[in-house]
């Protein structure tokens, strides 16, 4: 499945360097993918905030010899929308204009400002002929414009704009067990991200509405509650996801890194019928004779090692 591909892409070294930034700190990683074995991440790290009037993504993009590699970014959560809708039965050329025209009622913008990029979710392949879904991504044109000019004023050589949600999908499908799907919750600060993959493809991404700061905000013996909400949105999750790809049984949660433990891989074990186990990106990805990360850098680097791991299939 070709992720989010917004931009013309040169052959550079193997692998992706991603950079990301937020009000805190601009983050990098640079990873390769294998087929078999464990993946790489050459390098990673992130910078303190500079001093007004300077850019620290042009001094990291000089410090790190940025042309040498394929670069991509990552949108923040707020900056795009997924929407699940049913694929079209139009020749390809015309499926990115037949989604356009699908999701133009579900944005809260005008759908001629966004731009549309598409994600398949593969139907039961017994199944041949019948309707399947898809998500549509899009964001603000203003939103991706102002992305590439920051880049191409720091010279940094982007080639694709990813989301969150295929970066997790990269990490979750290293836990799945053949002709099994796994689930992968990780937490944000204010919210949590939750995908499904299948035979390495998104089939089901969603949010729910507490995270990390909700939780560890209460006293250990007063988290009951927001672990059990979660629980139960999980539960809720997983049936619904049942009746619609009957064909794929979710064999597991896989709960991302914590910046600080929160109880909740815990209190999944004993509240679900599912094995629950906790993410080590050192079991599927060597740092490369680096000091391996622990789970407060694993889950800042989480989506960026995941965006990383990305590696090409078919295009839509």
């Amino acid at each position: 499945m070709e992720m989010i591909n917004w931009f013309r892409r040169t052959k550079k070294e193997p692998g992706w360097l991603v950079l990301a930034s937020d009000e805190h700190r601009l983050s990098y990683v640079h990873g390769r993918y294998a087929t078999s074995g464990k993946s790489f991440v050459d390098f990673y790290g992130s910078t303190p905030p500079v001093e007004p009037g300077r850019s620290s993504l042009e001094r990291v993009a000089k410090d790190l010899n940025v042309h040498d590699f394929q670069c991509a970014t990552l949108l923040h959560p707020g900056e795009y929308q997924l929407v699940l809708v049913e694929a079209p039965t139009v020749p390809q050329a015309e499926l990115k204009s037949a989604i356009r025209w699908r999701i133009k009622d579900m944005l809260d913008y005008h759908v001629d400002d966004a731009m549309v990029d598409v994600l398949d979710i593969p139907p039961e392949s017994s199944v041949a002929g019948r309707g399947h879904s898809m998500y549509a991504v899009a964001a603000r044109n203003e939103v991706i414009q102002e992305r590439i000019k920051a880049y191409e004023e720091a010279q940094v050589p982007l080639t694709v704009i990813d989301i969150p949600e295929t970066a997790q999908r990269n990490i979750c499908a290293l836990y799945e067990p053949e002709g099994r799907g796994a689930a992968l919750l990780y937490l944000y600060q204010d919210f949590g991200l939750l995908t499904v993959t299948f035979r390495g493809e998104l089939y089901l991404a969603r949010r729910i509405d507490i995270g990390l700061h909700q939780i560890l905000g209460r006293p250990q013996d007063g988290r009951a509650e927001l672990l059990g909400r979660i629980a139960l949105e999980l539960q809720r999750t997983f049936d619904h996801f049942e009746r619609q790809f009957h064909y794929v049984t979710i064999a597991k949660v896989v709960l991302a890194p914590e910046a600080e433990d929160c109880g909740l891989q815990g209190y999944l074990k004993a509240e679900l019928d599912v094995p629950v186990e906790r993410v080590d990106l050192c079991a599927h990805v060597n740092f490369n004779g680096r000091e391996d990360p622990d789970a407060a850098a694993q889950w800042q680097f989480f989506h960026l090692v995941g965006a990383s791991m990305r590696h090409e299939a078919k295009v839509l």
